[in-house]
């Protein structure tokens, strides 16, 4: 689905992503791990169109998309919900999520996008039951709810997430890993940014370990798990010795 080739992108004339190479096949959930800095975020911007790349190609089903505008990219079905959320905080639960239906409203689609939201308050029920709250008012949990099922708007196929689990506690975290498993049942791609290394890869069938804007390893979760310098590096050091 996602095949990303020799990508190299950065800010002006800062080079952050370093050649990079991956690939997510249709079904997958994927995550990408890395230190503060690695340029996890930079990368799924470049992803996104966000920024646009120095060099190397990136093709979304089969379609090279390092050229195309953002809002190109989302028509295709492929969406970020950004690090740190994003939300408009002034406007209710509801109108964020209407603006995530911009793409259907604008192709007039207004009955696919109400249905869109009535599926997203079943998905979220706290959600429905806060639909006229301002969404800066809310738990960091619901609004990280609130930012997944904006992006869900759109009907995605491919999803990029960015640290979804940040400044969550642990209750609130397997909530949300809980949830992007479900989305992959219904048939969602799914590339996971997370800093909580040890909870992405049990919910990923694959992962990258990202350092310092290159590819550092790659394989199965269950490899990256049981990787010795994985462990030391980002699964903190009570986990290595008991691997050990």
């Amino acid at each position: 689905m996602l095949k990303v080739r020799n990508l190299r992108a950065g800010y002006g004339s800062l080079q952050v992503i370093k050649g990079v190479s991956l690939h997510v096949n249709e079904g997958e959930i994927v995550t990408l791990i890395g230190a503060n800095g690695a340029g996890k975020t930079t990368l799924l911007n470049t992803l996104a169109g966000i920024i646009k790349p120095f060099s190397g190609s990136i093709s979304y089903n089969g379609k090279d998309t390092s050229r195309l505008a953002p809002e190109a990219i989302s028509s295709m079905g492929c969406v970020l919900i950004p690090e740190g959320r994003l939300l408009f905080s002034a406007m209710t639960i509801r109108e964020n999520l209407i603006l995530g239906a911009y793409n259907l409203l604008k192709s007039g689609k207004k009955e696919e996008a109400d249905k869109e939201l009535e599926e997203m308050f079943t998905l979220f029920p706290r959600l429905k039951e806060r639909e006229q709250q301002h969404a800066g008012t809310l738990s960091g949990g619901e609004q990280q709810m609130l930012a997944i099922a904006r992006g869900l708007m759109s009907r995605p196929s491919f999803i990029m997430m960015d640290e979804p689990s940040m400044g969550l506690a642990p209750k609130i975290v397997a909530e949300i890993l809980t949830i992007i498993t479900e989305l992959r049942s219904q048939g969602k791609t799914i590339l996971l940014v997370e800093q909580n290394a040890r909870a992405a890869l049990r919910v990923a069938d694959r992962g990258y370990v990202m350092d310092t804007g290159s590819m550092f390893i790659e394989g199965s979760a269950q490899e990256l798990l049981l990787n010795k310098d994985v462990q030391r590096a980002y699964l903190g050091k009570e986990y290595a010795r008991i691997n050990e």
